[in-house]
């Protein structure tokens, strides 16, 4: 299953549990944040053993376990790209983001995030440390019989991740379609994000496809071989090219 249209296991793992759904419309379709946002979460697991990861559950975290449920699917983890409150929950324009406390209430569940960003989420979306296992770049987290890799790629925040499975990238804030998240918030430094685009994502085979953290494109997915092609955030031939035209 996906929520991208097609079948999760064309050419792939049939296995793959794939489900992007995007805030305002998919889930939490009356909160008017979550619209002006247009924020993704994700479902990712296992079709046999219907064991499913959330990430970034943001605005209504139990509508999204209860479209995992609906699916057959039981959600035993989440997943957090990094600490902004539009992802994990917490104060945005001075309203509550439900999020993280809010998904742990309702179905207990470890949180996975990088080590770098732990301390951030606690302070942020008002969890406990406790309630998170922090990884480090390039760990694996299984589930069921699914891989998913957890990708280092700091710039937006210090400790933002991304998780590639079965050729899908899904990739937060860090990279967009058609651009890349911030570095001038708490936390972003330009050239640590110049390193993550260059040097990890952007080697990553032409087929890979984005999953992007926001709905800021025409598409809600590219291939990065058209990504490429086509983002400006990485056409600069060096950093300093990129810094200059795109530091915060």
């Amino acid at each position: 299953m996906t929520g991208t249209g097609g079948p999760a296991g064309e050419g792939r793992d049939d296995r793959l549990y794939f489900r992007q759904l995007l805030s305002g419309r998919d889930f939490a379709r009356g909160d008017a944040v979550a619209r002006q946002m247009v924020n993704f979460a994700y479902l990712i697991g296992d079709g046999e053993t219907r064991e499913c990861v959330v990430v970034d559950p943001a605005y209504a975290p139990a509508e999204l376990v209860d479209i995992a449920t609906a699916d057959g699917m039981r959600v035993i983890g989440a997943l957090a790209t990094h600490y902004h409150a539009d992802h994990v929950g917490g104060e945005l324009f001075g309203r509550e983001i439900a999020g993280l406390p809010t998904l742990l209430e309702h179905s207990p569940m470890p949180v996975h995030v990088q080590r770098d960003e732990a301390a951030w989420v606690v302070r942020a979306a008002g969890v406990g440390r406790d309630e998170l296992v922090a990884h480090d770049g390039d760990e694996v987290l299984q589930v069921g019989g699914i891989d998913i890799r957890l990708v280092h790629t700091p710039g937006h925040t210090p400790g933002s991740q991304c998780f590639l499975v079965d050729g899908r990238l899904v990739a937060g804030d860090t990279l967009f379609l058609e651009g890349c998240g911030r570095t001038d918030l708490p936390g972003g430094d330009a050239a640590a994000m110049y390193d993550s685009l260059v040097n990890r994502l952007a080697k990553l085979p032409d087929s890979t496809t984005l999953y992007p953290g926001h709905f800021y494109s025409a598409e809600r997915s590219a291939d990065l071989a058209t990504t490429r092609r086509l983002n400006p955030v990485l056409l600069p031939r060096s950093a300093e090219e990129w810094l200059r035209l795109f530091a915060g």
